[in-house]
């Protein structure tokens, strides 16, 4: 088992999970220290986007409040499936590395938050359209799924040509 072999396999994978993981914990450590209490917000545009503290203990939306017992769990077996699947599978192509690498840093994002706090951190308020706050680590499993719609898409526009 080559260790260097395995991790370059699925290298966006890793990547992408690594950086969105990064920037998820850093914005939110960014808004704990500049909007320390719950409902404190910061209007970027004044009306339509602002930065405003909140603390969700249920899962995307606000769905399944005060769940955060079993959904820490949940992220955390996500999260190690996936990692499983891009160390232990096949080489997954590129919409599926980019897919499932959002998707693992948005379930560590938020089970991270879960794990420390018992509540994730919420902060993205889009008031213009009257949307939930979210964070990033929403915004990166979204992505993910995206991705993975688009290999959907692309492959069955395009198969291979040894399945034809």
């Amino acid at each position: 088992m080559d260790l260097r072999k395995d991790l370059l396999k699925n290298r966006w994978f890793w990547l992408i999970a690594l950086a969105g993981l990064i920037l998820d914990q850093l914005t939110k450590t960014i808004v704990l220290q500049t909007l320390p209490e719950v409902g404190d917000t910061f209007p970027l545009l004044n009306g339509v986007f602002h930065f405003t503290y909140v603390r969700n203990t249920g899962a995307a939306f606000s769905i399944f409040t005060n769940g955060v017992h079993w959904l820490r769990w949940l992220s955390l077996l996500v999260s190690l499936a996936l990692m499983a699947l891009a160390w232990f599978g096949d080489r997954l192509n590129n919409w599926e590395q980019l897919g499932y690498g959002f998707i693992l840093s948005g379930a560590m994002g938020n089970g991270v938050d879960r794990f420390l706090f018992g509540y994730v951190v919420d902060f993205l308020d889009f008031r213009l359209i009257d949307f939930p706050v979210f964070n990033i680590a929403d915004v990166c499993i979204n992505i993910g799924i995206a991705c993975l719609l688009l290999n959907i898409l692309f492959s069955q526009r395009f198969p291979d040509k040894e399945s034809e």
